[in-house]
Protein backbone atom coordinates (compact mmCIF):
# COMPACT_ATOMS: atom_id res chain seq x y z
CA UNK A 1 0.00 0.00 0.00
CA UNK A 2 1.38 3.43 -0.92
CA UNK A 3 1.98 6.14 1.65
CA UNK A 4 -0.75 8.29 0.11
CA UNK A 5 -3.35 5.52 0.25
CA UNK A 6 -2.44 4.59 3.84
CA UNK A 7 -2.90 8.20 4.92
CA UNK A 8 -6.19 8.37 3.06
CA UNK A 9 -7.48 5.20 4.72
CA UNK A 10 -6.43 6.53 8.13
CA UNK A 11 -8.21 9.85 7.62
CA UNK A 12 -11.38 8.52 5.98
CA UNK A 13 -11.97 5.09 7.54
CA UNK A 14 -10.89 5.40 11.16
CA UNK A 15 -13.95 5.89 13.43
CA UNK A 16 -14.42 9.65 13.84
CA UNK A 17 -14.18 9.88 17.67
CA UNK A 18 -11.05 7.70 17.67
CA UNK A 19 -9.51 9.71 14.83
CA UNK A 20 -10.21 13.07 16.47
CA UNK A 21 -8.81 11.89 19.80
CA UNK A 22 -5.67 10.47 18.17
CA UNK A 23 -5.04 13.78 16.42
CA UNK A 24 -6.14 16.04 19.27
CA UNK A 25 -4.10 14.54 22.13
CA UNK A 26 -0.79 15.80 20.64
CA UNK A 27 -2.33 19.19 19.79
CA UNK A 28 -3.87 19.56 23.27
CA UNK A 29 -0.50 18.79 24.84
CA UNK A 30 1.32 21.21 22.54
CA UNK A 31 -1.25 23.97 23.07
CA UNK A 32 -1.15 23.53 26.86
CA UNK A 33 2.64 23.61 26.90
CA UNK A 34 2.65 26.66 24.62
CA UNK A 35 0.16 28.42 26.89
CA UNK A 36 2.26 27.61 29.93
CA UNK A 37 5.42 29.00 28.40
CA UNK A 38 3.54 32.07 27.18
CA UNK A 39 2.52 32.59 30.80
CA UNK A 40 6.06 31.92 32.04
CA UNK A 41 7.20 35.40 30.92
CA UNK A 42 4.48 36.98 33.05
CA UNK A 43 5.33 34.77 36.03
CA UNK A 44 9.07 35.44 36.08
CA UNK A 45 8.88 39.09 35.02
CA UNK A 46 6.65 39.71 38.05
CA UNK A 47 9.68 38.74 40.17
CA UNK A 48 12.33 41.07 38.73
CA UNK A 49 12.37 43.18 41.89
CA UNK A 50 11.31 43.26 45.53
CA UNK A 51 9.27 46.40 44.83
CA UNK A 52 5.60 46.10 43.79
CA UNK A 53 5.69 49.12 41.51
CA UNK A 54 8.60 47.78 39.44
CA UNK A 55 7.10 44.29 39.18
CA UNK A 56 3.74 45.75 38.20
CA UNK A 57 5.31 48.00 35.54
CA UNK A 58 7.28 45.07 34.07
CA UNK A 59 4.19 42.82 34.06
CA UNK A 60 2.14 45.58 32.42
CA UNK A 61 4.85 46.01 29.74
CA UNK A 62 4.65 42.32 28.82
CA UNK A 63 0.87 42.73 28.58
CA UNK A 64 1.24 45.75 26.29
CA UNK A 65 3.61 43.96 23.92
CA UNK A 66 1.20 41.04 23.76
CA UNK A 67 -0.77 43.16 21.27
CA UNK A 68 2.20 43.10 18.90
CA UNK A 69 2.76 39.38 19.47
CA UNK A 70 -0.92 38.75 18.72
CA UNK A 71 -0.57 40.55 15.37
CA UNK A 72 2.51 38.50 14.47
CA UNK A 73 0.65 35.33 15.46
CA UNK A 74 -2.35 36.48 13.43
CA UNK A 75 -0.31 36.53 10.24
CA UNK A 76 1.35 33.23 11.17
CA UNK A 77 -2.06 31.60 11.53
CA UNK A 78 -3.26 33.38 8.39
CA UNK A 79 -0.59 31.73 6.24
CA UNK A 80 -0.65 28.50 8.26
CA UNK A 81 -4.40 27.92 8.25
CA UNK A 82 -4.79 29.32 4.73
CA UNK A 83 -2.22 26.95 3.24
CA UNK A 84 -3.04 24.08 5.62
CA UNK A 85 -6.78 24.03 4.94
CA UNK A 86 -6.20 24.03 1.19
CA UNK A 87 -3.46 21.40 1.09
CA UNK A 88 -5.55 19.11 3.32
CA UNK A 89 -8.53 19.36 0.98
CA UNK A 90 -6.21 18.73 -1.99
CA UNK A 91 -4.76 15.65 -0.28
CA UNK A 92 -8.31 14.45 0.38
CA UNK A 93 -9.12 14.96 -3.30
CA UNK A 94 -5.89 13.23 -4.39
CA UNK A 95 -4.29 16.37 -5.89
CA UNK A 96 -0.77 16.10 -4.46
CA UNK A 97 0.90 18.57 -6.83
CA UNK A 98 -1.17 21.53 -5.62
CA UNK A 99 -0.77 20.41 -2.00
CA UNK A 100 3.04 20.41 -2.39
CA UNK A 101 3.08 23.84 -4.05
CA UNK A 102 0.75 25.39 -1.47
CA UNK A 103 2.91 24.17 1.43
CA UNK A 104 6.08 25.81 0.10
CA UNK A 105 4.27 28.96 -1.05
CA UNK A 106 2.57 29.56 2.32
CA UNK A 107 5.89 29.06 4.13
CA UNK A 108 7.76 31.48 1.83
CA UNK A 109 5.11 34.18 2.16
CA UNK A 110 5.20 33.96 5.96
CA UNK A 111 8.99 34.41 6.01
CA UNK A 112 8.77 37.48 3.75
CA UNK A 113 6.07 39.13 5.87
CA UNK A 114 7.94 38.23 9.08
CA UNK A 115 11.11 40.00 7.90
CA UNK A 116 8.98 43.03 7.01
CA UNK A 117 7.48 43.11 10.52
CA UNK A 118 10.88 42.81 12.18
CA UNK A 119 12.38 45.64 10.11
CA UNK A 120 9.54 48.16 10.13
CA UNK A 121 8.60 47.46 13.76
CA UNK A 122 12.07 48.27 15.08
CA UNK A 123 12.35 51.41 12.94
CA UNK A 124 9.06 52.81 14.28
CA UNK A 125 9.22 51.38 17.79
CA UNK A 126 8.78 54.74 19.56
CA UNK A 127 5.40 55.65 18.03
CA UNK A 128 4.24 52.04 18.31
CA UNK A 129 4.96 51.92 22.04
CA UNK A 130 3.15 55.22 22.58
CA UNK A 131 0.17 53.96 20.58
CA UNK A 132 -0.02 50.80 22.69
CA UNK A 133 -0.64 52.94 25.76
CA UNK A 134 2.70 52.72 27.57
CA UNK A 135 2.97 54.99 30.60
CA UNK A 136 6.17 56.74 31.76
CA UNK A 137 6.79 53.87 34.20
CA UNK A 138 6.28 51.12 31.60
CA UNK A 139 7.86 52.89 28.59
CA UNK A 140 11.42 51.53 28.82
CA UNK A 141 10.33 48.04 29.82
CA UNK A 142 7.95 47.95 26.85
CA UNK A 143 10.60 49.08 24.33
CA UNK A 144 13.19 46.64 25.70
CA UNK A 145 10.80 43.70 25.44
CA UNK A 146 9.34 44.65 22.05
CA UNK A 147 12.63 45.19 20.20
CA UNK A 148 13.71 41.61 20.80
CA UNK A 149 10.26 40.11 20.21
CA UNK A 150 10.14 41.81 16.79
CA UNK A 151 13.47 40.26 15.79
CA UNK A 152 11.86 36.87 16.26
CA UNK A 153 8.87 37.69 14.01
CA UNK A 154 10.06 35.69 10.94
CA UNK A 155 10.68 32.59 13.06
CA UNK A 156 7.39 32.98 14.93
CA UNK A 157 5.35 33.29 11.72
CA UNK A 158 7.18 30.48 9.92
CA UNK A 159 6.88 28.03 12.80
CA UNK A 160 3.13 28.66 13.00
CA UNK A 161 2.87 27.87 9.29
CA UNK A 162 4.82 24.60 9.48
CA UNK A 163 2.99 23.56 12.65
CA UNK A 164 -0.42 24.02 11.05
CA UNK A 165 0.59 22.40 7.77
CA UNK A 166 1.80 19.32 9.64
CA UNK A 167 -1.46 19.16 11.61
CA UNK A 168 -3.58 19.41 8.48
CA UNK A 169 -1.65 16.50 6.98
CA UNK A 170 -2.51 14.40 10.04
CA UNK A 171 1.01 14.64 11.51
CA UNK A 172 -0.01 16.09 14.86
CA UNK A 173 2.82 14.33 16.72
CA UNK A 174 5.52 16.10 14.68
CA UNK A 175 3.74 19.41 15.31
CA UNK A 176 3.59 18.68 19.05
CA UNK A 177 7.28 17.80 19.28
CA UNK A 178 8.25 21.05 17.55
CA UNK A 179 6.21 23.25 19.87
CA UNK A 180 7.27 21.37 22.99
CA UNK A 181 10.96 21.74 22.18
CA UNK A 182 10.47 25.49 21.91
CA UNK A 183 8.47 25.56 25.13
CA UNK A 184 11.17 23.71 27.04
CA UNK A 185 13.81 26.13 25.73
CA UNK A 186 11.72 29.15 26.76
CA UNK A 187 10.90 27.87 30.24
CA UNK A 188 14.51 26.89 30.88
CA UNK A 189 15.88 30.28 29.82
CA UNK A 190 13.26 32.45 31.59
CA UNK A 191 14.46 31.93 35.19
CA UNK A 192 18.11 31.84 34.09
CA UNK A 193 18.06 35.14 32.19
CA UNK A 194 15.57 37.00 34.42
CA UNK A 195 16.44 35.86 37.94
CA UNK A 196 20.09 34.73 37.65
CA UNK A 197 21.51 37.18 35.09
CA UNK A 198 19.03 39.96 36.06
CA UNK A 199 18.19 40.83 32.46
CA UNK A 200 14.59 41.71 33.44
CA UNK A 201 12.18 41.97 30.49
CA UNK A 202 15.06 41.67 27.98
CA UNK A 203 15.74 38.21 29.38
CA UNK A 204 12.07 37.25 29.00
CA UNK A 205 12.08 38.42 25.38
CA UNK A 206 15.31 36.56 24.54
CA UNK A 207 13.90 33.38 26.11
CA UNK A 208 10.73 33.73 24.03
CA UNK A 209 12.59 34.28 20.76
CA UNK A 210 15.03 31.43 21.43
CA UNK A 211 12.03 29.17 22.06
CA UNK A 212 10.52 30.22 18.73
CA UNK A 213 13.77 29.61 16.85
CA UNK A 214 14.04 26.16 18.45
CA UNK A 215 10.46 25.30 17.41
CA UNK A 216 11.15 26.57 13.90
CA UNK A 217 14.21 24.36 13.45
CA UNK A 218 12.59 21.22 14.88
CA UNK A 219 9.40 21.70 12.84
CA UNK A 220 11.41 22.32 9.67
CA UNK A 221 13.20 19.02 10.23
CA UNK A 222 9.79 17.40 10.80
CA UNK A 223 8.66 18.30 7.28
CA UNK A 224 11.29 15.92 5.90
CA UNK A 225 10.04 12.94 7.89
CA UNK A 226 7.63 10.20 6.83
CA UNK A 227 4.74 11.10 4.52
CA UNK A 228 4.94 14.82 5.29
CA UNK A 229 5.16 17.30 2.42
CA UNK A 230 8.75 18.40 1.85
CA UNK A 231 9.23 22.15 1.55
CA UNK A 232 11.15 23.17 -1.56
CA UNK A 233 11.99 26.52 -3.15
CA UNK A 234 11.09 25.09 -6.58
CA UNK A 235 7.52 24.62 -5.36
CA UNK A 236 7.12 28.28 -4.36
CA UNK A 237 4.54 29.89 -6.66
CA UNK A 238 3.35 33.24 -5.29
CA UNK A 239 0.55 33.78 -7.78
CA UNK A 240 -3.08 34.84 -7.76
CA UNK A 241 -4.47 31.33 -7.37
CA UNK A 242 -2.57 30.47 -4.20
CA UNK A 243 -2.93 33.95 -2.72
CA UNK A 244 -6.72 33.76 -3.12
CA UNK A 245 -6.83 30.30 -1.53
CA UNK A 246 -4.67 31.44 1.39
CA UNK A 247 -6.94 34.43 1.92
CA UNK A 248 -10.05 32.24 1.76
CA UNK A 249 -8.72 29.72 4.26
CA UNK A 250 -6.65 32.08 6.40
CA UNK A 251 -8.77 35.22 6.62
CA UNK A 252 -10.85 33.88 9.55
CA UNK A 253 -7.65 33.31 11.54
CA UNK A 254 -6.34 36.76 10.60
CA UNK A 255 -9.58 38.37 11.69
CA UNK A 256 -9.73 36.34 14.88
CA UNK A 257 -6.13 36.96 15.92
CA UNK A 258 -5.95 40.48 14.51
CA UNK A 259 -9.09 41.56 16.33
CA UNK A 260 -7.69 39.93 19.46
CA UNK A 261 -4.72 42.29 19.13
CA UNK A 262 -6.99 45.31 18.65
CA UNK A 263 -9.14 44.19 21.58
CA UNK A 264 -6.07 43.81 23.78
CA UNK A 265 -4.96 47.30 22.79
CA UNK A 266 -8.36 48.80 23.66
CA UNK A 267 -8.49 46.78 26.87
CA UNK A 268 -5.05 47.95 27.99
CA UNK A 269 -5.74 51.58 27.16
CA UNK A 270 -9.12 51.54 28.90
CA UNK A 271 -7.84 49.67 31.95
CA UNK A 272 -4.83 51.99 32.17
CA UNK A 273 -7.01 55.10 31.97
CA UNK A 274 -9.19 53.90 34.84
CA UNK A 275 -6.83 51.92 37.05
CA UNK A 276 -3.27 52.72 35.86
CA UNK A 277 -0.53 50.05 35.68
CA UNK A 278 -2.16 47.78 38.29
CA UNK A 279 -5.33 47.43 36.21
CA UNK A 280 -3.30 46.64 33.06
CA UNK A 281 -1.28 44.05 34.98
CA UNK A 282 -4.38 42.47 36.54
CA UNK A 283 -6.24 42.21 33.24
CA UNK A 284 -3.11 40.91 31.50
CA UNK A 285 -2.69 38.12 34.04
CA UNK A 286 -6.39 37.18 33.90
CA UNK A 287 -6.26 37.10 30.11
CA UNK A 288 -3.16 34.91 30.05
CA UNK A 289 -4.73 32.50 32.57
CA UNK A 290 -7.93 32.22 30.57
CA UNK A 291 -5.91 31.71 27.40
CA UNK A 292 -4.11 28.85 29.12
CA UNK A 293 -7.41 27.30 30.22
CA UNK A 294 -8.90 27.65 26.72
CA UNK A 295 -5.80 26.18 25.06
CA UNK A 296 -7.04 22.65 25.66
CA UNK A 297 -10.20 23.54 23.73
CA UNK A 298 -8.13 24.98 20.87
CA UNK A 299 -6.02 21.82 20.80
CA UNK A 300 -9.15 19.65 20.74
CA UNK A 301 -10.55 21.72 17.87
CA UNK A 302 -7.24 21.49 16.01
CA UNK A 303 -7.55 17.71 16.19
CA UNK A 304 -10.93 18.03 14.47
CA UNK A 305 -9.78 20.42 11.73
CA UNK A 306 -7.78 17.95 9.59
CA UNK A 307 -10.58 15.38 9.99
CA UNK A 308 -13.04 18.02 8.82
CA UNK A 309 -11.10 19.38 5.84
CA UNK A 310 -9.76 16.01 4.60
CA UNK A 311 -13.14 14.29 4.73
CA UNK A 312 -14.92 17.28 3.24
CA UNK A 313 -12.47 17.21 0.35
CA UNK A 314 -13.15 13.48 -0.03
CA UNK A 315 -16.92 14.09 -0.10
CA UNK A 316 -17.56 12.34 3.25
CA UNK A 317 -19.71 15.06 4.81
CA UNK A 318 -21.41 12.71 7.29
CA UNK A 319 -18.03 12.30 9.03
CA UNK A 320 -17.64 16.08 9.16
CA UNK A 321 -21.03 16.41 10.90
CA UNK A 322 -20.35 13.52 13.28
CA UNK A 323 -17.04 15.09 14.31
CA UNK A 324 -18.68 18.46 14.92
CA UNK A 325 -21.29 17.00 17.30
CA UNK A 326 -18.66 14.96 19.14
CA UNK A 327 -16.38 17.97 19.68
CA UNK A 328 -19.09 20.39 20.83
CA UNK A 329 -20.56 17.91 23.31
CA UNK A 330 -17.36 16.88 25.05
CA UNK A 331 -15.64 20.27 24.96
CA UNK A 332 -18.63 21.88 26.69
CA UNK A 333 -18.54 19.34 29.53
CA UNK A 334 -14.80 19.87 29.96
CA UNK A 335 -15.12 23.67 30.00
CA UNK A 336 -17.86 23.56 32.64
CA UNK A 337 -15.44 21.76 34.96
CA UNK A 338 -12.51 24.07 34.17
CA UNK A 339 -14.70 27.17 34.49
CA UNK A 340 -15.92 26.10 37.91
CA UNK A 341 -12.38 25.55 39.18
CA UNK A 342 -11.17 28.92 37.87
CA UNK A 343 -14.17 30.71 39.35
CA UNK A 344 -13.73 29.14 42.78
CA UNK A 345 -9.96 29.69 43.01
CA UNK A 346 -9.67 32.93 41.01
CA UNK A 347 -8.03 34.92 43.80
CA UNK A 348 -5.37 32.29 44.50
CA UNK A 349 -4.61 31.86 40.79
CA UNK A 350 -4.10 35.58 40.15
CA UNK A 351 -2.03 36.02 43.34
CA UNK A 352 0.34 33.33 42.06
CA UNK A 353 1.39 35.67 39.24
CA UNK A 354 1.33 39.08 40.92
CA UNK A 355 1.55 40.23 44.53
CA UNK A 356 0.23 43.75 43.91
CA UNK A 357 -3.09 43.88 45.85
CA UNK A 358 -4.67 46.26 43.32
CA UNK A 359 -3.71 44.02 40.38
CA UNK A 360 -4.97 40.94 42.24
CA UNK A 361 -8.33 42.58 42.88
CA UNK A 362 -8.87 43.52 39.22
CA UNK A 363 -7.56 40.19 37.90
CA UNK A 364 -9.70 38.12 40.26
CA UNK A 365 -12.93 39.85 39.25
CA UNK A 366 -12.07 39.59 35.54
CA UNK A 367 -11.16 35.89 35.81
CA UNK A 368 -14.48 35.12 37.53
CA UNK A 369 -16.46 36.87 34.81
CA UNK A 370 -14.54 35.02 32.08
CA UNK A 371 -14.86 31.66 33.87
CA UNK A 372 -18.63 32.04 33.99
CA UNK A 373 -18.93 32.15 30.21
CA UNK A 374 -16.06 29.77 29.40
CA UNK A 375 -18.41 26.79 28.69
CA UNK A 376 -19.89 28.73 25.75
CA UNK A 377 -16.54 28.66 23.99
CA UNK A 378 -16.93 25.03 22.91
CA UNK A 379 -19.77 25.73 20.48
CA UNK A 380 -18.24 29.06 19.37
CA UNK A 381 -14.74 27.75 18.61
CA UNK A 382 -15.76 24.44 17.01
CA UNK A 383 -18.32 26.24 14.80
CA UNK A 384 -15.64 28.60 13.58
CA UNK A 385 -13.11 25.82 12.97
CA UNK A 386 -15.63 23.73 11.02
CA UNK A 387 -16.59 26.62 8.73
CA UNK A 388 -12.96 27.51 8.13
CA UNK A 389 -11.90 23.91 7.44
CA UNK A 390 -14.55 23.34 4.76
CA UNK A 391 -13.56 26.53 2.94
CA UNK A 392 -16.54 28.76 3.89
CA UNK A 393 -14.30 31.80 4.22
CA UNK A 394 -16.97 34.50 4.61
CA UNK A 395 -19.00 32.71 7.28
CA UNK A 396 -15.85 31.62 9.06
CA UNK A 397 -14.54 35.19 9.03
CA UNK A 398 -17.79 36.47 10.53
CA UNK A 399 -17.76 33.89 13.35
CA UNK A 400 -14.04 34.48 13.94
CA UNK A 401 -14.61 38.22 14.16
CA UNK A 402 -17.49 37.98 16.62
CA UNK A 403 -15.82 37.29 19.95
CA UNK A 404 -12.99 39.81 19.73
CA UNK A 405 -14.54 42.15 17.19
CA UNK A 406 -18.23 42.71 16.59
CA UNK A 407 -19.09 41.86 20.19
CA UNK A 408 -16.05 42.79 22.30
CA UNK A 409 -15.12 46.17 20.86
CA UNK A 410 -18.55 47.77 21.53
CA UNK A 411 -18.54 46.24 25.03
CA UNK A 412 -15.09 47.60 25.97
CA UNK A 413 -16.14 51.03 24.71
CA UNK A 414 -19.58 51.09 26.39
CA UNK A 415 -19.42 49.09 29.65
CA UNK A 416 -16.55 51.01 31.32
CA UNK A 417 -18.51 54.22 30.73
CA UNK A 418 -21.39 52.71 32.71
CA UNK A 419 -19.65 50.61 35.36
CA UNK A 420 -16.06 51.89 35.58
CA UNK A 421 -13.41 49.22 36.18
CA UNK A 422 -16.10 46.54 36.54
CA UNK A 423 -17.09 47.30 32.95
CA UNK A 424 -13.54 46.45 31.87
CA UNK A 425 -13.61 43.24 33.91
CA UNK A 426 -16.91 42.01 32.45
CA UNK A 427 -16.45 43.09 28.80
CA UNK A 428 -15.02 39.81 27.51
CA UNK A 429 -17.62 37.67 29.26
CA UNK A 430 -20.43 39.77 27.81
CA UNK A 431 -18.90 39.46 24.34
CA UNK A 432 -18.76 35.66 24.72
CA UNK A 433 -22.51 35.49 25.32
CA UNK A 434 -23.26 37.67 22.31
CA UNK A 435 -20.89 35.80 19.98
CA UNK A 436 -22.66 32.50 20.70
CA UNK A 437 -25.74 33.85 18.91
CA UNK A 438 -23.62 34.54 15.82
CA UNK A 439 -21.48 31.39 15.63
CA UNK A 440 -24.10 28.68 16.15
CA UNK A 441 -26.57 29.84 13.44
CA UNK A 442 -23.69 30.20 10.97
CA UNK A 443 -22.54 26.63 11.63
CA UNK A 444 -26.08 25.25 11.47
CA UNK A 445 -26.65 26.87 8.08
CA UNK A 446 -23.90 24.65 6.64
CA UNK A 447 -24.47 21.50 8.66
CA UNK A 448 -28.08 21.22 7.52
CA UNK A 449 -26.78 20.88 3.93
CA UNK A 450 -24.90 17.66 4.76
Amino acid sequence: MSKASSRRDYMTKTPVPKLILSLSVPTIISMMVTAIYNTADTFFVARVSDRYEINTAATAAVGLVFTVMAIIQAFGFFFGHGSGNYLSRMLGAGNHKEADEMASTGFAMALIVGVFFASVGNVFIEPIVNFLGATPTTMQFTKDYMRIILIGAPFMMAQFVINNQLRFQGSAVYAMIGLMCGAVMNMALDPLLILVFHMEVKGAAIATVMGQITSFIVLLVGTSKGENIKLSIKNVHINGHYIVEIINGGAPSLFRQGLAAISTLLLNRTAGAIGADAAIAGMSVAGRIMMMMASALIGFGQGYQPVCSFNYGAGLTARVKEGFSFCVKYSTVFLIIIGAVCFGFAGNIIAFFTKDPAAVEVGTAALRFMSGTLPLSGAIVISNMMLQSIGKGIKASITASARNGFCFIPMILILPQLFGIMGVEMAQATADVLSLFIAVPMAYSELKKF
